[in-house]
């Protein structure tokens, strides 16, 4: 990662120790592509067309662990969406305990439906049970690559490793997330909890998954990538 996420990892010690006791249950296309208009979206049964959707693909960080259902991130980026007035509709796909493994293996179901955007935030499982890093990154890549030929635009979160294997697992994991978001060429967040991890009142109890306050962060984090792209999927 960048300079930035250096800090955030020195920042993120002792979250990141909390994560090896307490989280493993639970943590573009050219004229011939253009959408169908909204009339012929429409139901036949008159009720109103779906919306474009916004898939965001993680773990317990993305499903809200411990949280209402309107306060995990993908349901406030919602709240920004339509106070924006975008024609967007956000999909939590978030499934407490995920791997890299586990979000390619369920990638097509997630994708259903109009997806024009997929948040992967992948990763923080396999950290958390130091699963191999080169798998990880094989599997991010895949995710991503099964994205594109749907043409979907993809956003990639990164994520801190727990300190507890080695710095050089810490180092390879944190890498990986750079090295898949470059060679890839994807829109990329380096941390999806920066500005949260080791802020013990944006967490809960366990040091690990936010507070409804520390998920308003992470969809702000989240939505400084994204609403550029929903500009630019608006006005085309």
């Amino acid at each position: 990662m960048i300079s930035t996420t250096r800090l955030l990892a020195s920042r993120t010690g002792i979250a990141a120790m909390a994560l090896c006791v307490a989280v493993l249950a639970g943590c573009g296309g050219n004229a011939n592509d253009a959408p169908a208009s909204k009339e012929e979206q429409a139901p036949a049964d008159g009720s109103a067309p779906a919306r474009p959707r916004v898939i965001a693909l993680g773990d317990s960080l993305t499903a809200g662990l411990g949280l209402l259902e309107q306060q995990a991130y993908p349901a406030m980026l919602q709240k920004k969406i339509d106070a924006d007035g975008y024609e967007f509709e956000v999909v939590n796909a978030g499934v407490s305990g995920d791997t890299s493994a586990g979000g390619l293996r369920r990638l097509d179901w997630a994708l259903e439906g109009d997806a024009r955007v997929l948040i992967v935030a992948l990763g923080a499982n396999d950290g958390l049970r130091g699963l191999s890093v080169a798998e990880m990154k094989k599997n991010l890549a895949e995710i991503i690559e099964q994205a594109r030929e749907r043409k979907v635009v993809v956003v990639l979160a990164g994520m801190e490793a727990p300190p507890n294997y080695g710095p050089e697992y810490t180092a390879s994991f944190r890498q990986a997330f750079q090295d898949v978001a470059r060679e890839q060429r994807v829109l990329f967040i380096p941390f999806l909890l920066a500005g949260v991890a080791g802020q013990a009142a944006l967490n809960q109890g366990d040091g690990i998954h936010p507070t409804a306050d520390g998920a308003a962060v992470v969809a702000e984090t989240v939505w400084r990538v994204l609403r550029p792209v929903l500009d630019q999927m608006s006005v085309s």
